[in-house]
């Protein structure tokens, strides 16, 4: 059932008119704000995971050499020692 009073239909036309400019007033912001942290994570130096990788296997391949480094010093240092 339809209202025959024009001031009625004009208040619904504002409403209506109203709430699409707040839609777009929303999307706007939410765009700016997304834009806006792509720009200042983008500044930001982050690595890769294939580079974030790499370093991890040379840190335990150094770690393997140290071991193995070290108990060939206790050995030697055993062998001066008799």
């Amino acid at each position: 059932m339809q209202s025959e009073n024009p001031l009625i239909a004009d208040f619904v036309k504002l409403m209506n008119s109203a709430a699409g400019t707040f839609a777009g007033m929303t999307r706007e912001a939410r765009d700016g704000a997304r834009e806006r942290l792509k720009e200042t994570l983008g500044g930001l130096d982050f690595v890769s995971r294939e580079e974030f990788d790499a370093v991890k296997d040379m840190a335990a391949k150094a770690r393997e050499e140290n071991e193995a480094l070290s108990e060939r010093l206790a050995a030697l240092e055993a062998k001066l020692a008799k």
